[in-house]
């Protein structure tokens, strides 16, 4: 089974949405996903927790946590949204690169537009790969 980790700054936004579809869309016998932070939070941003309720995932217990060269070196993939040259390079752990705006502070209608954004690049991560649920 692959590991993905999605890792930003915080571990407290896009991160956690990612993993959040990933886990929700993939086949848990092929691949599974973390979020961590460079810099964790205290917790999930509240508009974030709201974004993701409506599509029926709740954040709200979710904890950020740190990402670690250890944690790094379980994946098989690690996607970066944010956190740059902060995040561990690892030998043999393919990167990729998301771009995406920090959801913090954003009017809902921006973090709805953010979120599936995230939504879109995970189906397509999934796809390509063949981790998708049959």
């Amino acid at each position: 089974m692959k590991t993905v980790i999605f890792a930003c700054v915080h571990n407290a936004g896009r991160s956690q949405m990612a993993a959040a579809f990933f886990n929700e869309l993939a086949d848990p016998t092929k691949a599974g996903a973390v979020s961590a932070g460079t810099e964790p939070g205290v917790r999930v941003h509240g508009e974030v927790v709201t974004a993701m309720r409506e599509m029926g995932i709740d954040l709200a217990d979710a904890v950020p946590r740190r990402l670690t060269d250890e944690l790094a070196s379980t994946a098989s993939v690690l996607v970066t949204m944010g956190c740059g040259e902060a995040c561990p390079a690892v030998p043999g752990l393919r990167r990729m690169d998301w771009p995406l705006e920090d959801p913090k502070g954003r009017p809902i209608d921006r973090v709805r537009e953010i979120r599936d954004e995230i939504r879109a690049r995970v189906v397509a991560l999934l796809r390509a790969e063949h981790w998708e649920k049959a």
